[in-house]
């Protein structure tokens, strides 16, 4: 050892040392190249060599979603984090701790109210960030919630659907949320308004079997993985190789099981033009017209147990 050892070689690594945030480059999962994050983020999360279309947070997804990216957040009555005290390898209290961390969401659905092309909508989005976007009691209390809340407001009410199905933390009170959110699907229908169901990657178990294809109209990604089952289980159950590309948005496109496959830029004006269509609205000219305030949020939420919604910008 040596002063040159001991002094310049040091000092001379951390200058050249730089600082670099983890997720600077995206890796697309099909083609494999390395994209700048900042593009992908412009660009809607949407890879832009490939068009692939990775995962999308919720608040990400609302920001796409309403006008001048602003809406208010419907406040949700509280559930009982821990109803089985279940444990595994850890306390699903720690996990549910972990997760909010990690998303920034108190549970894996965010509901919203705001404008889309100057009309009231309801949107509720799941976050597959959020143990999976699985269906548990606070996730089925926020679509019912959402549901209501389209009912009391005579709005459409649209829904994005991410998960990998019911939580198993929760056990019969979990499945029991997909009779629930059934219920409230066909309180919407009842009042003639319009729900919408856009399947995003992926939406599989449950909540592919209860809510997510109740929609008057059935809308997927590109590249969707949709489906009850995985493609393992089915081929071993029925000893077959599946079809190339079986349980994608295209392929259940092809064979009827929804309506159209909408590539993320067009999804807004998509969704904007269905909603006046199916209420029987006028078309807004939004060049030339500002988007309306969204109501008073007192007013929108009116759950005994629930704080006055803030806006979000």
């Amino acid at each position: 050892m040596n002063w040159l050892t001991n002094v310049v070689r040091p000092k001379i690594r951390n200058i050249l040392r730089r600082e670099t945030p983890e997720n600077l480059w995206i890796k697309c999962p099909d083609s494999g190249q390395l994209v700048f994050y900042k593009d992908v983020e412009a660009n809607q999360f949407v890879i832009p060599g490939s068009n692939y279309h990775m995962r999308m947070g919720a608040v990400a997804r609302l920001k796409s979603i309403f006008d001048n990216e602003t809406w208010y957040d419907i406040a949700l009555p509280e559930v009982t984090a821990d109803p089985l005290k279940f444990r595994d390898e850890r306390k699903y209290v720690d996990r549910i701790k972990d997760a909010r961390a990690k998303t920034g969401l108190n549970d894996a659905i965010k509901v919203g109210y705001g404008k889309l092309e100057g009309a009231g909508v309801v949107v509720a989005v799941q976050d597959f960030d959020f143990m999976g976007g699985s269906l548990g009691m606070a996730a089925g209390e926020a679509i019912v919630r959402g549901l209501e809340l389209a009912v009391e407001k005579k709005s459409p009410f649209i829904m994005f659907a991410a998960s990998g199905g019911a939580r198993m933390q929760e056990g019969i009170l979990s499945l029991m949320q997909m009779p629930r959110t059934t219920v409230g699907v066909q309180m919407l229908r009842e009042a003639k308004l319009p729900y919408i169901v856009v399947l995003t990657n992926p939406t599989t178990g449950g909540v592919t079997a209860s809510y997510a294809m109740l929609g008057d109209v059935q809308i997927a990604e590109p590249g969707a993985l949709i489906g009850f089952a995985g493609a393992r289980v089915i081929e071993q159950t029925i000893r077959e190789k599946l079809p190339e590309g079986f349980q994608r948005a295209e392929y259940l496109l092809d064979h009827g099981m929804i309506d159209m496959v909408v590539h993320r830029h067009e999804m807004r004006p998509t969704l904007a033009r269905l909603c006046r269509l199916l209420t029987k609205s006028p078309a807004l000219d939004v060049a030339s017209k500002p988007a309306p305030q969204v109501t008073d949020p007192a007013q929108i939420v009116s759950a005994p147990e629930a704080a006055p919604a803030a806006p979000h910008a």
